[in-house]
C-alpha cells in the first residue's frame, strides 16, 4: 500500500493546539489589554478645556448673582447645607451631551435637579438658618416620599427629655413595636410641640395598645383550635404574653392570655394519661410520629402554663412573717390563676399533673379571703362528685388529712365541708371484716389442699385461672378494686373526724364533723357505734354546742340507729328531748338554714322509727311540728304538713288531735315543758290548721286542709297527684323561695271594707249599751287616772 498522506491543518488550528500544551505545561503567558495611548491623549486637552469653559461661565455667572442672593448662599454654605447638593453633577450631563445620551433620561435627571432645588430653597427660606438631614426615602401609592429632619429640633428635644419634661419609665420602652407605633403616633404632635401628653391621650394610647394585643392573642388561639398539630408554635407565643411586663397593662394582657390558654387546653387535652416512652432503634410511621411530636409540646406546654399559674398564685399563700404589702389587682390575678387551676382539675382529673395542682388547692381552702375559698371549694367538691374511680379522691382526702393535723385543727369549716360530697354512701366497713372471716376459713382449708395429690392440685390450678379469666371478662376485678379504694377513703374522712372529736371537740370545725358523721353514720363499722353514741351524749350535757351542733348531734345518733345500730341496745330518750326542745328556736330568720337538718331528723325519728316510739311522743312531736310550721317561710311549712300527712296515713294515733269536742286525759296541754312525754298533747287540738287555711301560699293552704279533712283520697279536701305524690323533702326544695320567686305565683291579698259602724251597731241588752257608752266617755281620761268601777257605778245609779 502507499503511503497516505497527511491532512493539512488550517494555521488557526495549529496555534491553537500549541496553547492548549503550552497552558497544560503552564507556560503560556497571557497579555493584558492596555487601553492605546492615543485615546487618552485625545480625551484629555478635551477635559482641560471643558473645565476652562466652565470656569469661565462661573466667573460670568458670580457678577450676575445679586448681593442677597450671594449672602443667602454663604449662609447656606456656612449651615452645611451645601452637601446636599453634592448630588447635582453639572459636569456629568454636559459629558453626557457630548456622549450622546437618550433624552428622556437626560429631561428626567433635569426635572428632579428643578425639583430638589425648589424643595431645598423652601425648606432653607422656612428654616432660616437651620440644619437640615437628609432620611431615607418611603414608598408610597401616590408616590416617593422625602424625609428630612432638622437637626437644632432633636437638640432641643432630647435637652427636654433630660430636664424630664417627658418622664417615662425604662419598662415602657422596652414594649413590643407595634406598641411602640401606637405611642409614637400618639405622642409624635405633642413632642415636637413641646407640650405635655394629656390622660386622655395616655388612655387612647393604652386602649389601642391593648385591643392589638386582644386581637393577636385571639387569632392566636382560633388558629390552634383549628389545627393544634400544624399550629403547635403558637403556645409559645400565648405563653410569652402571660410574661408581659409593660405596668400599664400587664395585669390586662396577663388575664386576656390566662383564661385564653385555659380555654384551649380544655379543649385540646385528652382524657388519658400521657407516657413519654423513649424507644431506642425503633423506626415508626410518619403519622405516628407526628402525634408523638403534638403530644410531646402539648405537654411541655401544659407543664409551662401551670408553673406559670403556680407563680402567680403564690401570693395568696403568704409565709409567717411575710410583710410585703402586695396590691389588690395582683391578688386578684392570683385568685384568677387558682381557679384556672381548678377548672383544669375539674375537666381533666385523670391527666397528667392533676395530683400536683389538687395538693397546690387544698392549702388554699384556708386562705383568708372567703371569695377564693368558697371557688376552690367549688372545684374540689366537683371533682369528688364526678370521680368515677376513686385514685384521685383518695390522694385529696389524704392530703386534706395531713394539712388538718398539721394545723392542728385550727383551720377553717371550709377545709372539711368539700368532704360531705365524697361518694361513699353504699361504702360498708363491715364487709371487711367478713372478707377477712372467709379468709380465715380458706386457711383453715389449707391443709386439706396440702394433701391433695399432684394432679388435683393441678387441676385447682387450672381452675382458679379460667375463673380470674372470667372475671376480667365481666370487669369484675375494677369493681374489687375500686371499692377497696372507696373503703380506704371513708376510713380516712372517719380518722378525722373521729380525732376532732376526740382532741377538739370545741373548735369552730366541729359543726362541719358532726355533719359529716350524720351523712355517712351508716358506713360506720359497728363496733364503734356506741362509743360515737356516748361522745355526742357527752357534748350534749356540757352545753357549749350551739343551735346548729345540737341539731347535728341529734341527726348523727338517729341516722346511727335508724341503719345497722337497731341491734344496739340504746334508749335514745335523752335525744327525743333535745330535738322538742330545739324545734321552736328555728324561725324564717336567722336560723331558717336550719329547716333541712330538722325535716331530715324529724323523718327519722317519727317515721322511719315509728314502731319505737311512743303515742305520746308522736302526739307532743305533731303538736309542736304544726306551732313550728306557723314561723317558717312556706316551703319550710310544706314540708312539716307533708310529714304530718304521712303519718296520718300510716297511723291512726294523731287522729285525736282532730277532734275538739272531746278531750281524754286529765290535765291540760303544757307547751312550756321540755319532756315531750308529760306535755298532755292529747289534751289539745290542731288548732293551727286553721290560720295555715289561710295561708298566703296557696299550696299550703291546700295541705292544711287536706290534714284538717283527715287526708281523703279523694272527694273535698283532697289534693292533686302533682301535690299529693312529693315527699317533706322534695316540698322544701321544690318551692323554695332562694330564688326571689314564688312557685306558683301569689295573687295580691283583696281589699275587705268594713262599712259597719259601731254607732249603727244594734244591742240586744240596753244594760251593754249603757256599758259601752260609760267607757267611751273621753271626759273620763282628762286626769289621767280613773277609778272604772265607781264611774260605771255612778252613771248606773244617775241613769236609774
Amino acid at each position: 500500500m502507499g503511503k497516505q498522506k497527511k491532512m493539512k491543518i488550517s494555521k488557526i488550528k495549529r496555534n491553537n493546539q500549541t496553547k492548549t500544551k503550552l497552558s497544560k505545561q503552564g507556560k503560556l503567558k497571557t497579555r493584558r489589554h492596555k487601553q492605546p495611548k492615543k485615546q487618552i491623549q485625545k480625551t484629555k486637552p478635551q477635559v482641560e478645556k471643558v473645565e476652562e469653559e466652565e470656569s469661565d461661565n462661573g466667573e460670568d455667572l458670580m457678577n450676575m448673582v445679586e448681593k442677597d442672593d450671594l449672602s443667602f448662599l454663604e449662609n447656606a454654605v456656612s449651615n452645611k447645607s451645601y452637601n446636599l447638593l453634592k448630588k447635582i453633577r453639572l459636569n456629568e450631563t454636559s459629558v453626557n451631551d457630548r456622549q450622546g445620551r437618550k433624552s428622556k433620561r437626560k429631561e428626567k435627571d433635569d426635572r428632579l435637579e428643578e425639583l430638589y432645588e425648589n424643595n431645598v430653597s423652601k425648606l432653607n427660606g422656612e428654616s432660616g438658618t437651620k440644619k437640615m438631614r437628609m432620611l431615607l426615602p418611603i414608598k408610597t401609592q401616590e408616590g416617593i416620599l422625602e424625609r428630612r429632619v432638622i437637626e437644632e429640633e432633636d437638640k432641643e428635644m432630647e435637652n427636654n427629655e433630660e430636664n424630664g419634661l417627658f418622664e417615662q419609665s425604662e419598662e415602657n420602652e422596652k414594649v413590643d413595636d407595634d406598641e411602640e407605633t401606637n405611642s409614637y403616633s400618639a405622642n409624635n404632635v405633642n413632642k415636637e410641640n413641646g407640650e405635655a401628653v394629656s390622660t386622655v391621650e395616655l388612655v387612647a394610647c393604652r386602649e389601642e395598645i391593648l385591643k392589638s394585643r386582644r386581637f393577636k392573642i385571639g387569632v392566636l388561639s382560633s388558629t390552634l383550635l383549628e389545627n393544634p398539630e400544624l399550629k403547635s408554635s403558637n403556645f409559645k407565643m400565648l405563653l410569652d404574653f402571660m410574661d408581659e411586663k409593660n405596668p400599664e397593662i400587664y395585669i390586662t394582657v396577663r388575664k386576656l392570655a390566662m383564661v385564653s390558654l385555659l380555654e384551649v387546653f380544655k379543649d385540646l387535652l385528652p382524657s388519658y394519661h400521657i407516657l413519654q416512652i423513649k424507644q431506642e432503634g425503633v423506626r415508626l410511621k410518619k403519622e405516628t410520629l407526628q402525634l408523638h411530636n403534638y403530644e410531646a409540646t402539648l405537654l411541655q406546654s401544659y407543664k409551662r402554663y401551670l408553673q406559670k399559674l403556680e407563680k402567680m398564685s403564690n401570693i395568696l399563700r403568704k409565709k409567717t412573717g411575710d410583710t410585703r404589702m402586695t396590691s389588690e389587682r395582683e391578688i386578684l390575678l392570683g385568685e384568677l390563676a387558682a381557679t384556672c387551676m381548678g377548672e383544669l382539675l375539674v375537666t381533666h382529673p385523670y391527666f397528667n399533673f392533676s395530683v400536683n395542682i389538687a395538693n397546690f388547692l387544698i392549702p388554699l381552702l384556708n386562705n383568708k379571703r372567703p371569695s377564693l375559698r368558697e371557688k376552690i371549694g367549688k372545684c374540689i367538691s366537683q371533682v369528688f362528685k364526678e370521680d368515677k374511680r376513686g385514685e384521685l379522691s383518695l390522694t385529696i382526702v389524704r392530703k386534706i388529712n395531713q394539712f388538718v393535723k398539721s394545723k392542728g385543727h385550727s383551720v377553717h369549716a371550709e377545709v372539711l365541708s368539700v368532704l360531705l360530697s365524697l361518694r361513699i354512701k353504699d361504702v360498708d366497713l363491715d364487709k371487711e371484716k367478713e372478707e377477712e372471716t372467709k379468709q380465715k376459713k380458706l386457711m383453715s382449708h389449707k391443709q386439706r389442699i396440702l394433701a391433695l395429690s399432684k394432679r388435683e392440685r393441678k387441676k385447682n390450678k387450672q381452675l382458679e385461672q379460667v375463673e380470674k379469666e372470667l372475671l376480667e371478662t365481666k370487669a369484675e376485678e375494677n369493681k374489687q378494686t375500686k371499692q377497696k379504694i372507696f373503703t380506704e377513703i371513708t376510713s380516712v374522712v372517719f380518722t378525722i373526724y373521729f380525732r376532732i372529736l376526740k382532741q377538739s371537740p370545741n373548735s369552730k370545725i366541729l359543726s362541719v364533723c358532726l355533719e359529716g358523721l350524720a351523712k355517712f353514720a351508716h358506713c360506720i363499722n359497728l363496733d364503734f357505734y356506741q362509743d360515737i353514741v356516748t361522745v355526742i351524749d357527752r357534748l350534749m350535757d356540757e352545753g357549749n354546742l350551739g343551735l346548729r351542733e345540737q341539731l347535728h348531734c341529734v341527726q348523727c345518733v338517729f341516722t346511727i340507729l335508724s341503719g345497722q345500730g337497731t341491734a344496739l341496745n340504746i334508749d335514745p330518750y335523752r335525744f327525743y328531748v333535745h330535738l322538742y326542745k330545739n324545734l321552736l328556736n328555728v324561725h324564717c330568720g336567722k336560723t331558717h338554714a336550719e329547716t333541712e337538718i330538722i325535716l331530715k331528723t324529724l323523718i327519722q325519728v317519727l317515721i322511719n322509727r315509728r314502731k319505737r316510739i311512743t303515742q305520746k311522743r308522736l302526739v307532743a312531736f305533731v303538736k309542736r311540728m304544726t306551732t313550728l310550721a306557723l314561723q317558717l317561710q312556706h316551703n319550710g311549712a310544706l314540708g312539716l304538713l307533708g310529714i304530718i300527712k304521712q303519718i296520718m296515713q300510716l297511723g291512726k294515733a294523731v287522729d285525736i288531735l282532730l277532734d275538739t269536742d272531746c278531750t281524754t286525759g286529765d290535765g291540760f296541754y303544757q307547751p312550756e315543758i321540755e319532756d315531750p312525754e308529760y306535755c298532755n298533747a292529747h289534751c289539745t287540738a290542731l288548732w293551727e290548721i286553721v290560720p295555715l287555711q289561710r295561708h298566703y301560699h296557696t299550696v299550703v293552704r291546700k295541705l292544711a286542709k287536706n290534714i284538717a279533712w283527715n287526708v281523703p283520697v279523694n272527694g273535698e279536701g283532697s289534693l292533686s297527684l302533682d301535690i299529693a305524690k312529693l315527699t317533706p323533702e322534695e316540698f322544701y326544695t321544690e318551692f323554695n323561695p332562694a330564688g326571689v320567686a314564688f312557685k306558683p305565683p301569689v295573687s295580691a291579698p283583696k281589699k275587705i271594707i268594713n262599712k259597719t259602724n259601731l254607732t249603727d251597731s244594734y244591742f240586744k241588752s240596753n244594760k251593754f249599751d249603757k256599758y259601752v257608752n260609760a267607757v267611751n266617755n273621753r271626759e273620763l281620761f282628762i286626769d289621767g287616772y280613773i277609778d272604772f268601777y265607781k264611774e260605771i257605778v255612778k252613771n248606773v245609779t244617775c241613769n236609774m
